[in-house]
């Protein structure tokens, strides 16, 4: 019986994925041998040394220390593209806020409460609506800064809007450019992508590369009055860089659901409460997708959308099944291979594969290995954590 520690509000749908059979869930499960939550922070809070993974519903994961628990050899999912429709329906959404003064208009309507005759209300508002007057998107391009699950998804819903869609992203994934319509245009870099665009729509997680890469010198590359939209993540631009922007003209908007106390009351900034996954659908989808990715590890020792450690699959074939994090450096694998040939154990198949400092392996092995060879193995150097693996029958 696997136990799972859960925090947060999580989507029933994701729970239900559980089988009561092999798996327990609840909120003050200890000792764990994995966490599943959302929004909660880790940082600085003590878990059970018996954790073996920790699954987020959702893509961020600032919320936990992956460092550390890398070293411990601790996987961390995240569920990348649960939530990319949520975050694309309301790209689109600000786009036409940005085109248009939509919500000064609607604002506006409200302060009309002391009017009551229905001719006075069509005359004041027919002397006042051309305060509102915007442009249509259509045949505007728009720029796409990052082209994986959601980028891609803002691209072509674009297109389909009667846009113009440069696309800029360097590392972008085969995935990812299968999804992409070829009507996109790709361009080399950021500056080029600055130029050409009406909009900029950014979609990069968070990392030493994106951090702060919207600067000053970047928007000094914009065309003038271009709408800046970020629904990835507030570290990615330079506030103050994009202060200044709006300041001068540069930018004529920027829409942002990561609101900052230094944009507030600003005519020209459009902020939201970080909403772009608030949605049922996503909410479920991120929950299913953690749940699944957290019972296939556990179970299998299969690793999919980590974030910390390679992703490794291998369908069993029989036999035994021992998984181990460890430290990228020569001799590891040999050192275990080593340790099951002095046991006669027969290896039947596995895969290794790394991550930067780290990798990850599978072995299905013939007989079933005793205690004396897990120890043996957890003990080789380089080795952070090994386990044995005993799915549940079902």
């Amino acid at each position: 019986m696997y136990k799972i520690r859960t925090f947060n509000s999580l989507a029933a749908k994701g729970l239900s994925r559980f089988r009561a059979d092999c798996f327990q869930t609840g909120t003050d499960i200890s000792p764990a041998d994995a966490l599943l939550l959302r929004g909660h922070k880790l940082h600085g809070e003590r878990i059970d040394n018996s954790v073996l993974a920790v699954a987020r519903a959702g893509a961020g994961v600032n919320n936990i220390p992956v460092d550390s628990y890398t070293e411990r050899g601790i996987v961390v999912f995240n569920t990348p593209g649960a939530n990319a429709n949520a975050v694309k329906e309301l790209v689109a959404a600000a786009l036409l806020l940005g085109s248009r003064d939509i919500f000064g208009a609607m604002s506006y309507v409200q302060t009309l409460d002391e009017v009551h005759d229905d001719a006075e209300m069509h005359k004041v508002l027919e002397e006042n609506k051309k305060r509102f007057s915007g442009s249509e998107i259509a045949g505007m391009t728009l720029g796409v800064v990052g082209l994986g699950a959601i980028g891609s998804k803002v691209a072509n819903m674009a297109l389909e809007l009667g846009m113009n869609v440069a696309g800029y992203d360097p590392a972008i994934s085969i995935e990812s450019a299968w999804r992409l319509s070829s009507r996109v245009q790709n361009v080399d870099n950021l500056q080029s992508l600055m130029q050409v665009s009406d909009f900029v729509s950014l979609h990069l997680p968070v990392n030493e590369h994106t951090r702060g890469l919207i600067n000053a010198d970047i928007l000094s590359r914009c065309k003038p009055g271009v709408r800046l939209l970020n629904f990835a993540r507030g570290e990615i631009v330079d506030l103050a860089a994009v202060i200044a922007a709006l300041d001068d003209g540069t930018l004529a908007t920027y829409i942002s659901d990561f609101p900052l106390p230094e944009l507030l009351g600003r005519k020209d900034t459009l902020l939201l409460p970080h909403i772009g996954a608030s949605t049922r659908e996503a909410e479920e989808n991120c929950a299913i997708m953690a749940a699944d990715q957290l019972m296939d590890y556990l179970e299998n020792g299969n690793v999919n959308n980590s974030v910390n450690y390679p992703n490794t699959n291998m369908a069993r074939n029989g036999g035994y099944r021992i998984t181990f994090c460890n430290a990228n450096v020569p001799k590891v694998l040999g050192c275990v291979f080593s340790v099951l040939a002095d046991h006669d154990i027969n290896v039947i198949d596995m895969v290794n594969l790394s991550r930067g400092e780290f990798a990850y392996s599978i072995i299905d092995v013939e007989t079933l290995p005793e205690e004396d060879v897990m120890d043996a193995i957890s003990a080789a150097e380089g080795v952070i954590r090994a386990r044995l693996l005993f799915p549940c029958k079902r």
